[in-house]
């Protein structure tokens, strides 16, 4: 496996960065890149990040979305509850949707496109009031992927959180 480029950068999805160019192999995840990552980002309805590079900053390596939620209290892992209020339903940050161009899989930029969320989720949880992150695995691939960083799955589903007092123990050390 390559190591991510280090001058590599991510930042707001931009009307320089070439929408239609992307391609991850997952449908719904091109489609929503390219017809409504926008649109969100115009709306407030998500935070859209790109991955992109110094010498080519039109060209998206890889994207990832955040946006807020809320997680019902009984869908908390119990090892994850003593880390959150006791509210019938929990804010959380959610990772919408994170995906990396096909020509640049297998370098290692899905996990630093994650380390960047989590850094921001991280950021704002005491701005925004936010207790976990939360995923919605595409699949059980994703979901391993997401699992392989700490993430705790939901029974029954594709769903994983983690605790922000996690995150936090992870990003001193």
């Amino acid at each position: 496996m390559a190591a991510p480029d280090p001058d590599c950068r991510i930042e707001p999805l931009a009307p320089h960065h070439d929408r239609a160019g992307f391609t991850c192999g997952i449908d719904s995840l091109d489609r929503y890149f390219r017809t409504q990552a926008s649109q969100d980002m115009r709306r407030k309805a998500n935070a859209v990040f790109v991955l992109v590079a110094p010498d080519s900053p039109a060209e998206v390596r890889g994207y990832y979305t955040l946006c807020a939620t809320g997680v019902s209290q009984g869908a908390v892992p119990p090892a994850a509850r003593k880390h959150i209020p006791r509210y019938p339903l929990v804010s959380a940050t959610l990772v919408g949707r994170l995906a990396v161009s096909q020509a640049r899989q297998g370098e290692g930029l899905g996990s630093l496109l994650l380390a960047d969320a989590v850094r921001r989720a991280y950021a704002s949880a005491a701005s925004v009031g936010s207790s976990m992150l939360v995923v919605d695995a595409i699949s059980e691939r994703a979901a391993a992927f997401y699992e392989g960083h700490g993430f705790v799955l939901l029974p029954e589903s594709l769903r994983l959180v983690l605790p922000m007092a996690t995150l936090g123990g992870l990003l001193q050390s």
